[in-house]
């Protein structure tokens, strides 16, 4: 999380935790509850079709395909959002933890600013059911998803390619620090 003031960055924490982890996540839980192995892809599709940062008031359900581990054989299951959720839980924290250790070295100027405006967030894992919810409960704070939260990493990149001359102190400044 990186928190931006008049076109710089003024505290900021970064972790390696995204969607790839999530996914990773949801296959491990499956080897280990079911002794089961989905792919990838089909860890994705369970993440974005019934993955849910927190409980809500219904519980989905979804058929999933993957090779039984004890038998070799095709198997098909029925996951509950509330499994995938059990299973998304350590990683959905270290993305939470990470907002809350960022907002703990935010200047104070800076962090009546973000009560007001609110945390926004992006990139595939804002597409997560209830993930704005959760933070906005750990932290006190509103919290939007971006418009096309799968393109701002890109579309930020154009910005700052297309800004380069005036962006070029800010740059130059940062990696001092």
């Amino acid at each position: 999380m990186l928190s931006f003031h008049f076109g710089g960055i003024i505290s900021g924490k970064s972790i390696r935790v995204a969607g790839d982890e999530l996914n990773e996540a949801i296959i491990e839980y499956i080897k280990r509850e079911h002794n089961v192995l989905i792919g990838e892809t089909s860890a994705e599709e369970v993440k974005l079709t019934i993955g849910s940062a927190c409980p809500s008031m219904t519980v989905e359900e979804m058929e999933v395909k993957g090779r039984d581990l004890q038998t070799g054989l095709p198997k098909t299951l029925v996951l509950t959002s509330t499994q995938i959720e059990e299973a998304m839980k350590d990683v959905i924290m270290q993305i939470v933890n990470s907002i809350k250790a960022t907002l703990e070295i935010t200047p104070p100027e800076l962090a009546s600013d973000i009560m007001i405006n609110g945390i926004t967030i992006s990139g595939g894992s804002a597409l997560i059911k209830n993930l704005d919810r959760l933070i906005a409960l750990q932290t006190g704070i509103p919290v939007n998803i971006a418009k096309d939260p799968l393109d701002c990493i890109v579309n930020g990149c154009l910005s700052v390619l297309d800004n380069i001359d005036s962006l070029k102190s800010v740059l130059i400044n940062s990696k001092r620090k």
